[in-house]
């Protein structure tokens, strides 16, 4: 073999020869240093998606007649995750038989979050949200998810100028959002429409006002629909108002309040022909149907190893049914969104809840729905993961 027509293949062949050896010499003047118990990948990850936690209830106030605030610690003593401005956390409650969550927008800043406090503010209005503004006690334990959400603000999809409108308790997601942008870790052009009917039902106006002295990027608009109040614009978030203070044409719209408020604005905004991505609501719970004398079912549950035989209403959701009879099913958003619940179909028939139906082309294939979001026609049977 001519070896100076191939150098390097001779190279090659002389590394290979010594690959174990050298391999073994390095081995034996090594350091005996223990490998790492725990690798800062995994550390960071715990962090960031620590998934359920157990938290304490350290402190309650009242901000409205009907809206109470809520603050949180965790009972380990850790940090919350860091989580994007305008997402929220599921709580979940035991109330006598039933174990029941429902999801609640984030007051508090993510830096708040890393200082190890978080805040939600609640409306008595519904099971969970009766219990938690009446019931709950500083001290109180509960189970809450980490913050997830897709209402918030993205550089790459919104512009930078945010036009946000909320009504009533709808404050809540704006106030981290606010908060957010003070802090400087946001970087938008934040314009707050605040709708309520009276002065009295602004809540968190004082920390408004406080935040927009320091905020040049913000600027909060209050408009009540029934009584005249200094500082406040009278009427509803129209168009026109909305022109007094943005630009409408060029801005990404945050939805956050009941339904006849999408439903006002929406209208309002549809002459601009804004795209869908532009305007972005912040997605409810699924109620109950208005269904008179809504039938009963059978509900035959899966749960790994257990089988669970439960009743089931028309009018009620499969998750409702579930939490009714003390299940401890996965849930989040509890909207059809995230796919929390996501769960195996096995047998009957089910009605999924309009405009709600967020399932891929392939869960429907095959046979996956989201109990959140699904009605009973006829007795039923599903697969469900596991909680925790």
């Amino acid at each position: 073999m001519n070896f100076k027509k191939q150098p390097f293949g001779f190279m090659d062949m002389l590394r290979f020869k010594k690959l174990v050896p050298n391999r073994r010499k390095m081995l034996a003047e090594g350091p005996n240093t223990p490998l790492p118990q725990e690798y800062r990948t995994n550390t960071l990850a715990k962090k960031l998606h620590p998934g359920y936690m157990r938290v304490e209830l350290t402190a309650a106030r009242p901000l409205t007649d009907t809206i109470r605030e809520l603050t949180f610690r965790r009972v380990d003593g850790e940090a919350f995750p860091f989580f994007r401005a305008g997402q929220y956390a599921s709580i979940q409650v035991k109330i006598g038989d039933s174990l029941v969550s429902r999801p609640y927008s984030i007051v508090s800043s993510p830096r708040q979050a890393l200082a190890g406090e978080l805040v939600l503010a609640v409306e008595n209005a519904g099971f969970v949200s009766g219990y938690l503004t009446q019931k709950a006690q500083v001290g109180d334990r509960f189970v809450m998810t980490e913050p997830s959400g897709e209402f918030h603000y993205e550089t790459l999809r919104d512009s930078r100028s945010i036009v946000c409108i909320a009504g009533g308790s709808g404050i809540t997601p704006f106030m981290s959002m606010a908060s957010s942008l003070a802090d400087g870790d946001e970087d938008y052009q934040m314009t707050l429409f605040y709708g309520a009917r009276t002065a009295n039902q602004l809540a968190y106006r004082a920390e408004l006002d406080q935040l927009t002295a320091r905020c040049k990027g913000l600027k909060v608009v209050y408009v009540l629909s029934d009584e005249e109040c200094p500082g406040c614009e009278k009427g509803f978030v129209t168009a026109k108002l909305m022109e007094q203070y943005a630009d409408v044409a060029s801005s990404t719209f945050f939805l956050c309040g009941p339904q006849a408020m999408y439903d006002f604005v929406e209208k309002e905004l549809a002459p601009y022909g804004l795209p869908k991505k532009a305007v972005h609501r912040d997605a409810g719970c699924c109620g109950d149907l208005p269904v008179e004398s809504p039938a009963k079912f059978t509900l035959t549950v899966h749960m790994r190893d257990e089988v669970y035989t439960i009743p089931a209403m028309q009018n009620e959701t499969l998750l409702t049914a579930m939490e009714r009879a003390g299940l401890n099913a996965p849930n989040k958003c509890r909207a059809g969104g995230c796919g929390f619940c996501h769960s195996k179909w096995l047998a009957g028939e089910y009605h999924v809840a309009e405009g709600r139906d967020g399932r891929r082309e392939a869960d429907r294939k095959f046979g996956f729905i989201h109990p959140c979001v699904t009605y009973p026609l006829s007795d039923m049977e599903i697969d469900v993961p596991v909680a925790y």
